[in-house]
């Protein structure tokens, strides 16, 4: 056994989500990415004497969103701190945070790794304002400060150190991400900043119940990142405790060409930052009214729709975490699956055939042209044994993606793959293929019964699909008992 095997990983997230606002937290600045530097600051984002904050309400709509999004319950009263601390792109000099009355109160986040469902503790949800920007790279001697983001609005979720692998951690970032896209309230792009955390990790012998000190890793901007951290910095902690040696609570950077944790400087605790009431906004009164009507008109969360889609409709966790990856992917699901009726059926169709043809042609599914009705009724020809299957998805699939606004029936029938009822038909066709091939049908009738699987390729090819299988075999088995071979 390892010596890592004596240890076990403590993970808790602070997760920073830049919301989608048109404008900053307390200013009218645009939040929009991509200006040239300091395009978007003005005179209050640059803190000049005699200018006052005032609060953006869309992004409490969307703090009090994510809140129930994430089954937290919502501070009616609430209001912002001053947390000072020195930030040297933050024209301030403190940040406008959230400590003692936060927007939203303990709640959970369901994730399954493994095959195993865990519930992970929020500790609360928070707003507060973004820092700037600087920039070590552009000069040899100086830094460079971009103030377009400083004021951006952010949620800062707060979990409890409930993870317990880096795989966790990432299960979690990732239903984090799925739910903001659900919501719309942010574009979760980690690479452009949108989404960010800071990792706070410590190890402890197992069966082990008090935390050792930790390190918070800060800034992270990748998941894949996040997990080689934690793994680097659970085998880091374990070696200097092996050694008799102390963790030193600190913050540390992630150097992700080396794959490394950096000290960067000993952890502050909160009382170091000197929280008190920002004088200069007024407190937040939150109606009932108001957070119902937001609660109304929330959708369904991504963790919900697939235990429905497991439960009730029997699919796999794998199919029902597939279809659940974008919001408007699950609602033409669920839209087909009303007409169709048959929830494997239409799982198969949208998972199989209409992503590979988003993946063939490069597209995203906003972009899918087919409506959900015509595809219900694709499906539908499929299940009435209208049209043949290879021929639904090879020919009418793709002349319906050229013609989205088709009829799908009426289609099928203009590249004649319409399956034929017939029973004369059926019987003329087989007749036909019998008296072609004398030597099987003998063989058959002499005990070759595996035959049958030939005649009705046979069939198919010569009718090109349109005949029904069953039908046709069923007609075959009672023309073969009967058939005299001259």
């Amino acid at each position: 056994m390892s010596v890592y095997d004596k240890y076990e990983t403590i993970v808790g997230l602070e997760v920073h989500i830049q919301l989608l606002t048109k404008s900053k937290l307390f200013v009218p600045d645009s939040a929009s990415f991509g200006a040239s530097p300091n395009e978007q600051a003005s005179f209050i984002t640059l803190s000049h004497p005699g200018t006052l904050p005032y609060i953006n309400k869309k992004a409490v709509e969307y703090a009090i969103k994510m809140g129930l999004a994430l089954n937290c319950p919502i501070n009616p009263d609430n209001h912002f701190d001053r947390k000072n601390y020195f930030y040297p792109d933050l024209p301030k000099g403190y940040q406008v945070s959230q400590d003692k009355r936060p927007i939203c109160g303990a709640g959970t986040v369901p994730i399954m790794v493994n095959g195993v469902e865990k519930n992970i503790r929020i500790h609360h949800i928070h707003m507060e304002e973004d820092a700037g920007k600087s920039l070590h790279d552009q000069d040899a001697q100086y830094s460079y400060i971009d103030l377009n983001r400083a004021g951006v609005p952010l949620l800062e979720i707060v979990t409890e150190p409930d993870m317990r692998s880096a795989e966790e951690a990432a299960t979690f970032l990732n239903e984090i991400r799925r739910i903001i896209a659900y919501l719309g309230i942010s574009d979760g792009n980690m690479e452009e900043g949108s989404l960010r955390c800071d990792c706070n990790i410590s190890v402890r012998l197992k069966g082990q119940e008090d935390f050792n000190n930790r390190a918070e890793i800060k800034n992270m901007n990748s998941v894949r990142f996040v997990q080689k951290a934690i793994k680097y910095e659970f085998k880091r902690q374990v070696d200097l405790l092996e050694k008799g040696e102390n963790i030193v609570q600190q913050t540390r950077g992630f150097d992700s060409e080396r794959g490394i944790t950096l000290a960067q400087r000993e952890k502050e605790m909160a009382h170091d930052y000197r929280y008190f009431p920002e004088p200069d906004l007024p407190a937040i009164h939150l109606s009932e009214e108001y957070i119902n009507e937001i609660r109304a008109a929330q959708p369904p969360m991504p963790y919900e729709l697939e235990q429905k889609y497991q439960t009730e409709m029997g699919l796999s966790e794998y199919d029902a975490k597939l279809l659940t990856e974008e919001l408007a992917f699950a609602q033409y699901f669920e839209s087909v699956n009303e007409k169709v009726k048959d929830p494997k059926t239409s799982a198969n169709w949208m998972l199989n055939t209409l992503k590979s043809s988003l993946n063939e042609n490069k597209l995203d599914f906003v972009d899918f042209p087919i409506k959900s009705d015509n595809f219900a009724q694709l499906i539908a020809l499929v299940k009435s044994e209208k049209v043949n299957l290879q021929q639904a998805k090879a020919e009418l699939f793709p002349a319906l993606m050229q013609s989205p606004n088709s009829d799908p029936q009426e289609l099928a029938r203009q590249l004649n793959l319409i399956v034929e009822q017939d029973d004369s038909f059926v019987e003329d066709l087989v007749n036909g293929i019998l008296e072609r091939f004398p030597n099987e049908v003998k063989a058959y009738q002499n005990g070759k019964k595996k035959l049958i699987g030939m005649f009705m390729g046979e069939v198919m090819k010569a009718s090109k699909g349109k005949v029904k299988p069953n039908m046709a075999k069923k007609v075959l088995e009672d023309k073969l008992s009967k058939y005299s071979v001259i």
